[in-house]
């Protein structure tokens, strides 16, 4: 019996996108950047820039370094998300997606008519071909299978590009023992620092180290998943429960000032208050933070009674901006809020004296109202001068929600 966990990687989405859509830049290095600016980094690279050491996180300046001819493109969101729902769909065809990792990367079982490696492998050529003709020559994807989905995102990566790897029970552990500890997903520089700490410095003595010495290394049951996932076994971690709502944004030059800066956080706090009513959730703290141009930071947080409602946000970041530095002939970079705690809103129960239902009314009118006829219908005054910034942007482990983000 052949492993059923498939891991489908988008091979450096962004910049695969760019490169389908502007065949000017195929074969060039390319780095997609948040804003085209020298003080930003790459969040996503090329395959091309990836061969010059160019890769997510690289710093402008750094990437010029590496190669002068680099072609940094501005990141287009909106695009990438078009794309991500065409893959979805080509995708549907074949087998059903059982989650949605990332606007690149998705879980699936393979279909049971599938009995061998042979069948495996015939069928994700079909598949490719399929996503070829439906997104784009230049868009490629590389698939993992595995008997659990740990192991299949490892395969995925170790086929890189364009590959298809497939690891059974038999495999292991030696299949692995070629790779570094970082290849491993969790195994960070922390969690590698931890590793030698113990003794543990190559893969094979990873996949050789005791139940508890994992649990030891990692504090906390991680370490017991990470034994049995090494094995080809099948454990699941609890679900998640999201704990923040917040945005962030590099300031483009003209808002590298004190009105520009304040207008921009006033636009984020809008985003995230919409975010939060949307998944029904309320905040009872709020953070903001301001970066500077000469790498100091600022933050600071307040605490409330939870709520949704914006007046009472916006009334917290204006208490919240008193406090923060003057930093006198120095331009802030980069600005951000964070919603902190989080509450569901059905084990809330609304503080009588406090809540406002008017507000309450107004916050909901205003929401529907840019649902309807498109971002900044109506605003509150604080973000004016930012409307047209502080656009959507994709995590890592979230897709935008186009209506709320856009």
């Amino acid at each position: 019996m052949i492993p059923r966990d498939v891991i489908i990687d988008l091979d450096c989405f962004f910049a695969s996108v760019e490169q389908e859509l502007r065949p000017e830049l195929r074969g060039r290095p390319v780095g997609i950047v948040p804003v085209v600016a020298e003080s930003t980094s790459c969040i996503a690279a090329s395959k091309e820039a990836k061969k010059f050491g160019i890769k997510t996180g690289t710093r402008v300046r750094e990437a010029r370094q590496l190669h002068p001819d680099v072609v940094l493109v501005e990141s287009r969101p909106a695009i990438y998300l078009e794309f991500h729902r065409r893959f979805l769909t080509a995708l549907e065809v074949f087998m059903p997606v059982a989650e949605v990792m990332s606007i690149d990367e998705v879980w699936c079982r393979l279909p049971e008519n599938i009995k061998t490696p042979e069948d495996a492998a015939k069928f994700f050529l079909r598949m490719k071909e399929t996503l070829r003709a439906q997104i784009g020559e230049v868009v490629t994807c590389s698939v993992g299978m595995a008997p659990n989905r740990f192991l299949a995102k490892l395969a995925s990566d170790m086929g890189k590009p364009n590959g298809f790897l497939l690891i059974q029970k038999a495999d292991l552990p030696h299949c692995l023992h070629r790779l570094k500890l970082r290849d491993f997903c969790g195994i960070g520089r922390n969690m590698e620092r931890r590793l030698h700490d113990h003794g543990i410095t190559t893969v094979a003595q990873l996949t050789s180290a005791s139940r508890e010495t994992l649990h030891a290394v990692w504090g906390s049951i991680n370490g017991f998943h990470m034994y049995h996932w090494l094995r080809g076994e099948v454990t699941e971690l609890p679900p998640t429960q999201r704990r923040t709502i917040g945005h962030s944004h590099i300031l483009p030059t003209k808002l590298r000032n004190e009105i520009g800066v304040r207008a921009v956080s006033h636009r984020l706090l809008q985003k995230a208050a919409t975010r939060l009513r949307k998944l029904d959730m309320y905040a009872s703290g709020l953070q903001a933070f301001i970066k500077y141009e000469d790498k100091q930071e600022w933050s600071r947080e307040i605490r409330f009674t939870e709520t949704q409602d914006s007046f009472v946000f916006l009334n917290a970041l204006e208490k919240l901006w008193e406090h923060r530095p003057r930093k006198g002939g120095i331009p802030p970079q980069a600005t951000g809020v964070t919603f902190a705690p989080l509450i569901p809103a059905s084990r809330v129960t609304p503080d009588l004296l406090l809540h406002n239902p008017a507000h309450e009314k107004i916050c909901q009118a205003m929401d529907a109202l840019n649902r309807r006829l498109g971002k900044n219908t109506v605003t509150f005054g604080g973000a004016l001068g930012a409307l047209e910034y502080a656009p959507m942007r994709i995590a890592f482990t979230r897709i935008p929600d186009q209506e709320t983000e856009g």
